[in-house]
């Protein structure tokens, strides 16, 4: 297994460590969960630069790379859910996550018929704009847990308290409908595929 590969797998491994961080709630297991999850952004980053750059792009990479990304995506939106302060509704998750699956089938009929279906620029940005989001939302519970556990609330700031309550789920909806609009286009581009079957 070339380097590229062992960071896609060392993403894939760090999402349990991630939901259990998240889980417990605290200020300490949040703060370790989004440094998890930033130490996976990176792996992100890195592997395909790394593959390309040492011609060591491998089938199992083209498969694992994608399939990371959506397992490290669905598991912090899947856990935000999870997490009433937030105000993450379930149905902006189940779209982002929906389309992760719809675009996952269309590779694997992709792959049934030895097509691969590459990651294009709306993906890519989708990709991007998700990590940015899940960062910014996992900053926003840091600074919210923070206050519930070492201050005093009723000093809270009503300000910086409308914009703690509020950023999350907007960031959540831009971040829905991005992932939505780059499913669409990755649908419409290889859509012959899914003619040849209909």
């Amino acid at each position: 297994m070339n380097l590229a590969n062992k960071l896609t797998v060392t993403r894939i491994c760090l999402v349990p460590l991630f939901i259990v961080f998240i889980e417990l709630q605290t200020f300490w297991s949040i703060l370790l969960a989004a440094a998890v999850f930033s130490a996976a952004s990176i792996t992100d980053l890195l592997d395909g630069k790394i593959a390309r750059r040492s011609n060591t792009i491998t089938s199992l990479g083209v498969f694992l790379d994608p399939l990371a990304d959506k397992l490290l995506i669905s598991a912090a939106f899947i856990c935000f859910v999870n997490i009433p302060v937030l105000g993450i509704p379930a149905w902006v998750v189940v779209a982002i996550v929906s389309r992760e699956f719809l675009i996952g089938g269309l590779r694997t009929i992709a792959a049934t018929k030895s097509v691969i279906i590459p990651a294009d620029k709306a993906g890519k940005f989708k990709t991007i704009f998700q990590i940015i989001a899940i960062l910014v939302i996992l900053l926003v519970l840091v600074i919210n847990t923070y206050y519930w556990e070492f201050c005093d609330f009723e000093g809270y700031h009503c300000v910086l308290a409308l914009i703690l309550d509020k950023t999350p789920f907007w960031v959540a909806l831009i971040t829905a409908i991005l992932t939505i609009y780059s499913g669409v286009c990755y649908i419409w581009k290889h859509k012959d595929l899914l003619k040849e079957d209909a």
